[in-house]
């Protein structure tokens, strides 16, 4: 990747209910005439963009988002484009450069901080404590489930992995976006899982005792 300015210009692009995280895809329609103006001038330089999680009741952007590059583009009927992009870099809003003919944001980077402990064991919770949600989930559901084979075990990776599955919890996402520690958001992320965990299998307890009454 080229070196990285500090701070710099970004052409922003915003979401209602959507965060992205660094190295997940997300695939995008564009049709906004600002948009289709934005993605007009970004193929044209780096190919990158910010995306910025918006509040759906009040549309008011967060202040942190994650650069994003586009990796496909399909032109279709009507100006309209369908993209595909991989979250990288997280960034902060500084101010607002412009709004018109499209969204401009003078940003800087956003890196967690170096990490200073082993987070090998933390690591290894989190993963048991996922593995025991998808367990337990499958059992009540009566689906089969498993854990995908290529979760990543590096500690940040991991923490920005679990942290764009996390279903229906914007606010929570973007608060995980938002912690520049990466110690810090894995255990927020295991505690998380430890109370679901915990629920799921008092629900798998009454589950067994309704179909041991049954019997």
């Amino acid at each position: 990747m080229a070196h990285r300015l500090a701070v710099r210009e970004l052409p922003l692009f915003l979401l209602s209910g959507v965060v992205l995280f660094p190295q997940e895809v997300l695939p995008l329609h564009i049709f906004e005439y600002r948009y289709r103006i934005m993605l007009k001038t970004v193929l044209e330089t780096d190919q990158r963009f910010g995306v910025l999680n918006c509040d759906p009741e009040t549309g008011e952007p967060s202040q942190v988002g994650c650069c994003t590059e586009i990796l496909q583009h399909h032109p279709m009927e009507g100006d309209r484009s369908a993209i595909v992009t991989r979250g990288q870099q997280r960034f902060r809003v500084l101010n607002r450069v412009r709004d018109s003919p499209f969204c401009i944001g003078l940003v800087s980077w956003l890196e967690d901080g170096p990490i200073t402990t082993d987070l090998t064991q933390l690591v290894q919770q989190v993963q048991g404590a996922l593995g025991d949600v998808i367990k337990l989930s499958a059992k009540l559901s009566g689906k089969s489930l498993k854990l995908p084979e290529d979760i990543p075990s590096d500690p940040e990776e991991i923490s920005f992995w679990l942290a764009s599955r996390l279903d229906n919890a914007t606010a929570a996402q973007q608060h995980f976006l938002e912690i520049t520690d990466t110690a810090e958001r894995l255990n927020q992320e295991y505690a998380l899982l430890d109370k679901v965990r915990c629920q799921l299998a008092a629900r798998t307890v009454l589950k067994d005792l309704e179909q041991e009454t049954r019997s």
